[in-house]
């Protein structure tokens, strides 16, 4: 394997990485509703983990309602266990057919329990990038331990990579300060 293969795998990773963060960001609540908030939920359905998106329709019908309408209302109350244990924050209301969350307006204690939330999630996604920095730099410096490469490529490579992470970085960086604006104006 080349350095330029450990390169871009290494990129593809963080790429990875980086949209899970902003899946993670998508399920914060800002006040507004958002179909993204519960697409990604969980649920128990017959003993197989599905995520909900796959098991219901979602519907924004305005900007503080979201509905759920399962195709198979057998479902309904595991999906509501499912939002309850969730960090939305949200209680759900069903009538048989439909789950209702209805998005309260935020105080501003919660804005500020979110937004220490939202940086916590952002230092685990660069946690992350830097853990796939350290495998990648292993990965280089074996080759040029194993007479594969040259040392000056093995510095190039070293390089290279910390420009992919740099730049990783600074969009996990954009995407947080992204996501503080959006939760301090709703």
């Amino acid at each position: 394997m080349a350095v330029k293969d450990i390169l871009s795998e290494t990129e593809e990773k963080m790429k990875k990485a980086f949209e899970a963060m902003q899946r993670e960001f998508h399920e914060i609540s800002t006040g507004r509703a958002n179909s993204n908030m519960v697409e990604g939920l969980r649920i128990d359905y017959y003993g197989t983990p599905m995520l909900l998106k796959q098991l219901a329709s979602i519907i924004v019908p305005d900007a503080r309602l979201i509905l759920i309408q399962p195709w198979d209302t057998a479902a309904i109350p595991e999906i509501e266990k499912a939002v309850l244990k969730s960090n939305l924050g949200i209680t759900p209301v069903n009538d048989n057919k439909v789950v209702r969350l209805s998005i309260p307006q935020l105080s501003k204690e919660r804005r500020e329990e979110l937004s220490k939330v939202v940086k916590k999630m952002a230092e685990e996604g660069r946690i992350s990038i830097r853990t796939i920095r350290r495998d990648a730099k292993e990965a280089i410096d074996k080759l040029e331990k194993d007479k594969l490469i040259p040392e000056d490529e093995k510095f190039k490579g070293h390089d290279n990579l910390q420009k992919i992470v740099d730049s990783h970085i600074q969009k996990v960086d954009h995407a947080l300060a992204g996501k503080e604006k959006e939760l301090a104006e709703f």
